[in-house]
C-alpha cells in the first residue's frame, strides 16, 4: 500500500525543531504560523494550539484515504491520533485501534496526578473526560470495544481501574499479539515510542523501565503488516533534544518501517 507520510513537528502545541528533518519528498508537513511561547501555557491556549494542528491533520488523513493511500502520521505527542481518527471517520473508515504505549493515556481530570493532558488522549478518544479536542475536530467518540491497548505497563492509580473496568482490551504482553487471532477488518496502529525499554531508547520525556526489545516489537508490527489491513499508522516520537547519540531515533524509525514498509 502506498504511504502518505504526514509530519507534525510539535509537542503539545510547541515547535519541536529536531523533528523537521524527518520530512522527505512527498511528505505533508503540518505546520502553523509560529507563535512565541512564554512559560507554561494555560489550558485554553494549549487546546487552541492543538486544535490548530489537529484539524489540518484530520483533513490530510481524510484526503490520503480518499486518494487510495495509507496515512502515516509522525508527531511529537499522542494527541495526534485524535486528528488521525477524525480523518478516518470523515473518509468513512471504521478501524480497530491498536495503541502501543508504556502508559495508558487513559487519565481524566478525576484520575490524573499531574494534570497533563498528554496523559489523557485515549480516554478522550473513547468519550471519557474532556471532549474539547473531539468537538474541535468533529471526532465522534470511538467505541471502547474497538480499542486494544498494548503494554501500558505504567498506569497511574485510578487510571488502572478505569482501564480494567472499561471495554478496552488490555494486552499487557505485546508478545501475545504474535499468536492467536487478530481483529477482523481495518486496523489503525498507533505507537508511542516510549514503549521501548529506556536502555535501548532513552530519549523519552516519560521513561518507564521494563519495556520490550525493539526486535520483539518489530516482529509484532510485521505480523500486523502482513495482514494487509493496516489502513493507517501513527507514531509519537522520541524527544529529539535528548537524543544525543541518535539511538532513540534509529530504533523508533525501524519500528515504523516494520509496520508500514512490509505490507503488500
Amino acid at each position: 500500500m502506498d504511504n502518505q507520510f504526514i509530519l507534525t513537528p510539535y509537542y503539545m502545541g510547541r515547535r519541536a525543531p529536531g523533528l523537521d528533518d524527518l520530512a522527505q519528498g512527498g511528505w505533508i508537513v503540518n505546520r502553523r504560523a509560529d507563535e512565541p511561547v512564554m512559560g507554561v501555557l494555560p489550558l485554553p491556549e494549549q487546546y487552541r494550539r492543538l486544535g490548530a494542528l489537529l484539524t489540518p491533520l484530520r483533513d490530510a488523513v481524510a484526503g490520503a484515504v480518499r486518494a487510495g493511500r495509507r496515512p502515516v502520521s509522525v508527531a511529537g505527542d499522542c494527541m495526534a491520533p485524535i486528528g488521525v481518527l477524525a480523518g478516518l471517520q470523515e473518509a468513512g473508515v471504521t478501524p480497530t485501534l491498536l495503541w502501543f504505549d508504556a502508559h495508558g493515556d487513559f487519565n481524566t481530570w478525576d484520575t490524573s496526578p499531574s494534570g497533563f493532558i498528554v496523559g489523557m488522549p485515549l480516554a478522550q478518544i473513547v468519550g471519557r473526560g474532556d471532549q474539547n479536542l473531539l468537538e474541535e475536530t468533529g471526532l465522534a467518540p470511538f467505541p471502547e470495544s474497538q480499542v486494544i491497548l498494548a503494554d501500558a505497563r505504567d498506569l497511574d492509580p485510578g487510571e488502572d481501574e478505569a482501564v480494567s473496568t472499561s471495554g478496552v482490551t488490555h494486552v499487557e504482553r505485546v508478545t501475545d499479539l504474535l499468536s492467536g487471532d487478530l481483529p477482523d477488518g481495518p486496523l489503525y496502529v498507533h505507537v508511542d515510542t516510549d514503549i521501548l525499554d529506556p536502555t535501548v531508547a532513552p530519549a523519552m520525556y516519560f521513561r518507564s523501565p521494563g519495556g520490550p526489545e525493539p526486535k520483539t516489537l518489530r516482529r509484532v508490527f510485521e505480523r500486523l503488516a502482513e495482514t494487509g489491513r493496516v489502513v493507517a499508522a501513527s507514531m509519537s516520537t522520541w524527544a529529539p533534544e535528548l537524543d544525543h547519540d541518535g539511538r532513540s531515533r534509529a530504533a523508533s524509525l525501524d519500528l515504523l518501517a516494520g509496520l508500514v514498509d512490509t505490507t503488500p
